[in-house]
């Protein structure tokens, strides 16, 4: 029980337990104060996916149960605003579609894998995937009008935060035909030599 109960996991769990809370509060009706909720509540969520694995790694702490709860923990985070901020006007479906289709696949492979006792820790490309996630949602979750700063008062904000999501797009394909490419010798095998 110990060994499940480590910071990095209840870090990971953290991220599942904010969902529930952006789907009540990333509303297209909802005021400032909610609209900075929910922008606060899916920051955090999202900077927890950098400190898990810093301090998983640093302190030798990693865990098969951490390793594949980790990156589910991340697509479930990413497909909410991708989903819930399509009838706010602010992300495009098709681009939600593409990047939550590449998620289901890339949770396939990596199931596969560890059907096979491989475990595929995030690559490179992966991790700067997540990063231009994380930003754009942010950008696109944020509310017009709470700060003086001109760039957050303006829907350029929005625009913005749509061509960081387009690079992040790019760069999700890519890693997931990384990790294709990479597993390909996985899935290729006859099923019995698997």
């Amino acid at each position: 029980m110990s060994n499940i109960l480590t910071i990095p996991n209840l870090l990971t769990g953290y991220r599942f337990a904010v969902v529930p809370l952006l789907i009540l509060v990333l509303d297209p009706g909802a005021g400032v104060g909610v609209s900075l909720l929910a922008f606060f509540l899916f920051l955090s969520a999202a900077l927890t996916d950098l400190a898990d694995g810093y301090y998983a790694r640093k302190h030798k702490i990693e865990s098969v149960l951490g390793k594949l709860m980790d990156p589910l923990a991340d697509k479930v985070l990413v497909a909410t605003p991708l989903i819930l901020l399509i009838p706010m006007g602010r992300i495009p479906a098709w681009v939600s579609l593409l990047i939550i289709s590449r998620e289901i696949v890339v949770t396939g492979l990596r199931a596969l894998a560890a059907a096979s006792g491989i475990i595929v820790d995030a690559s490179g490309l992966g991790k700067m995937k997540s990063g231009f996630q994380y930003t754009a949602l942010c950008m696109l979750i944020f509310p017009l009008g709470v700060l003086p700063i001109p760039v957050l008062r303006d829907p350029i904000l929005y625009d913005l935060g749509r061509i960081v999501l387009y690079i992040s797009l790019v760069l999700t394909l890519w890693s997931g035909f990384d990790y294709f490419n990479k597993l390909r010798k996985i899935y290729l095998e006859p099923a019995d030599s698997v």
